[in-house]
């Protein structure tokens, strides 16, 4: 398994889901809050916004959270001025990692994931020391059941993607990053609302991982940057074979 997404639920176990629940609501709240203020609060006309809501939705929030905070970004009420900012760095086994956060205090948030770097034996770089290993894509997903994988493959080239991955679970389209609102519309009107449609980090060369030790650490220290409230997404670079990601995960 090759670790290009954010990542979810790998090392958690029952009883924390509540917990879990509500700081993912935090991240989306703060994420609809920024869009609705970055832009016009309304989804149809703002793409950073219409993604936020999607992902409001595939997370189950309820309508009047998402609406308030919406509104609570368009008219400036809360007076809280997020900054986004994106940290790089190694963390175990040489695994390159990408973290971006919205903070109000980025002296807080620096030192918090510098700690964590740290902690897990890693090391905190520069801006860009790691980025030239990923690529920035527009990601659009669909459900499998949403079309077949010819179908979603020909609805892709049609709306100017550049590549197609189909699984049992999801179609997910990959285009350029200017395209991204032109991509998921055209799909929209073929296909219906897409799952999600953002931007994301994929690994460029990936860093293999097959010591399960090593492994463990990696995902205990994605796990710490994940539960703090100002990281919005984390992206690494990992490679791990299935039989110990199926071990891990069990």
């Amino acid at each position: 398994m090759a670790g290009h997404s954010q990542f979810k639920n790998i090392m958690h176990r029952k009883g924390a889901q509540d917990a879990k629940r509500a700081k993912v609501f935090t991240k989306i709240i703060r994420e609809l809050t920024v869009a609705a203020r970055s832009g016009l609060p309304d989804p149809a006309a703002n793409p950073r916004l219409r993604a936020a809501v999607l992902a409001a939705r595939a997370g189950n929030m309820p309508k009047d959270t998402v609406d308030r905070a919406i509104k609570r970004g368009a008219g400036g009420e809360d007076g809280t001025n997020y900054e986004e900012v994106r940290y790089e760095g190694y963390g175990p086994g040489g695994v390159a990692l990408i973290v971006e956060a919205l903070t109000d205090n980025r002296n807080r948030t620096a030192g918090d994931v510098r700690t964590a770097f740290n902690k897990a034996g890693g090391a905190l770089g520069e801006t860009n020391s790691v980025s030239f290993m990923f690529q920035r894509l527009g990601e659009v997903t669909y459900p499998a059941k949403a079309a077949s994988a010819d179908a979603m493959l020909e609805g892709a080239i049609e709306a100017g993607a550049d590549d197609v991955e189909s699984g049992e679970d999801e179609h997910v389209v990959l285009c350029a990053p200017d395209d991204l609102s032109t991509v998921r519309d055209a799909l929209e009107a073929t296909f219906g609302p897409s799952s999600s449609a953002k931007l994301v980090w994929r690994p460029a060369t990936t860093a293999p991982v097959t010591d399960e030790d090593v492994a463990q650490s990696l995902f205990k220290f994605i796990d710490v940057l994940e539960d703090n409230d100002d990281v919005q997404t984390v992206y690494a670079n990992f490679d791990i074979p299935d039989d110990l990601m199926a071990k891990l995960g069990g």
